[in-house]
């Protein structure tokens, strides 16, 4: 398929859709969690927009010293939601920015060493991880299809039928579609189910008229920051959590691009991020890591190149720079998102089932490091509250499905193999002695 500067620029727009409700969110839900005025918060919505355009830009530039090259989307990412709003709470504002700049500068300087832990991810490891992503969304998907978690019209037959007319347009698509079209079904299918919304009258214009023309962003919009430990210690945790994370999305999209990962690969892709959270602290905004949703739109589309991650970055920074612009994407009601969600997020469900198609299932072993690591993971995005006794410090570990599964195969995986492995390496050198 010829990609036009048009088509470059729908999938562009596709990605951006995808993953705006998500970065949207983390502001809104950290400024209610802190207290930040209405005017705070719209620098603070636009700002996190126009940053996740320059870190996605970071990342897919491959240079000598950064960007990991593969058509990776990078927004806030939500491990660091409860960290931030406790630091805030109990240190002020400023204290959180002081924290995130140390946690990205961590990240830049560890970068060579995370790198060379390339062994710890065989596919057993990354193919848990992938499938663990996509099974924890899913309930994000749900909700949103449902009109929202604590909406007052939560399962109403309205927002039901949104959220599945929206998926059924989209398998539709992909049925009888060709081309172009079939690969922009998730595009096409939101903009149908939004126009069906606004004939519905559902649709709320308000964010678009509330919001102004232009937005600049400012370095210390909050105040110099401070440096405090305690904070400083939690997120660099929350940084080494979310790299873990991002290296099962690298190594699924270097599967879907059928580009081998090295570790000089991977340590540019962890210093694009380092740099991106630095820059967060920067113009306070958030700390940044790779979106999952995003690679399941990848697979969806069929588009691996990297220009249209550009573009999608290019239009990121656009519609931080005009919320009036940006707002526009608000207005698209959560059931009609939701649908395509589950689309999205079932995808990457489905490529993590394809890696781990792989492993060497015959390994009782293996059997049990992805029974472990899924079971994990979905039992805390089931239970939530399960670990809710313990210290805040551990729950940054055990709050999220994604990192408590992600560290059960890593972990499982060095008990079982790793530690194997050297048991029988050390007799052999025994021998040759």
């Amino acid at each position: 398929m010829k990609l036009t500067k048009g088509r470059i620029a729908s999938l562009g727009f596709q990605h951006v859709l995808a993953m705006y409700a998500g970065a949207v969110v983390v502001p809104l839900i950290v400024g209610a969690g802190i207290g930040l005025t209405n005017e705070q918060l719209t620098y603070l919505i636009s700002i996190d927009i126009l940053m996740c355009g320059i870190a996605s830009i970071l990342q897919v530039w491959k240079n000598r010293f950064s960007g990991i090259g593969l058509p990776v989307v990078l927004g806030c990412t939500f491990t660091a939601v409860g960290p931030i709003i406790a630091i805030g709470n109990e240190y002020g504002i400023t204290s959180i920015y002081g924290s995130i700049l140390v946690s990205g500068l961590v990240v830049v300087l560890i970068a060579k060493f995370f790198s060379k832990l390339i062994k710890f991810f065989p596919p057993v490891v990354t193919g848990s991880v992938v499938t663990i992503i996509g099974i924890t969304l899913i309930p994000v998907a749900m909700n949103d299809l449902a009109g929202g978690e604590g909406s007052a019209d939560f399962g109403s037959l309205t927002n039901l039928a949104l959220g599945f007319g929206t998926l059924l347009i989209i398998l539709l698509i992909f049925r009888f579609g060709k081309g172009f079209i079939q690969s922009i079904a998730i595009l096409i299918g939101i903009l149908a189910g939004t126009i069906v919304a606004y004939f519905m009258g559902i649709v709320d214009f308000s964010p678009v008229a509330e919001s102004s023309w232009l937005h600049l962003p400012t370095p210390f919009h909050f105040g110099t920051p401070e440096f405090h430990l305690t904070p400083i210690l939690t997120m660099i945790l929350v940084a080494i959590v979310s790299l873990v994370e991002s290296t099962g999305v690298y190594f699924a999209l270097s599967d879907i691009c059928d580009k081998k990962l090295e570790d000089k690969d991977l340590e540019k892709g962890y210093r694009a991020e380092g740099l991106a959270i630095i820059f967060g602290g920067i113009f306070n905004s958030f700390p940044y890591t790779t979106f999952s949703q995003n690679v399941g739109l990848i697979q969806l589309s069929g588009i691996r190149t990297n220009n249209v991650i550009y573009t999608a970055g290019v239009m990121l920074v656009l519609l931080g720079l005009v919320p009036k612009i940006g707002a526009l994407t608000l207005v698209i009601p959560k059931a009609v998102l939701g649908g395509a969600m589950i689309a999205m997020f079932g995808m990457v469900i489905s490529y993590g089932i394809k890696m781990l198609s792989k492993v060497d299932f015959s390994s009782q072993e293996n059997l049990l490091i992805v029974a472990c690591s899924v079971g994990m993971g979905l039992g805390v995005t089931v239970v939530p509250e399960i670990f809710a006794k313990l210290p805040q410090s551990i729950n940054i570990l055990t709050d999220s499905g994604i990192v408590i599964g992600s560290l059960t195969a890593i972990c499982l995986n060095i008990v079982f193999h790793i530690r194997k492995q050297e048991q029988v390496t050390i007799p052999e050198a025994k021998k040759t002695a």
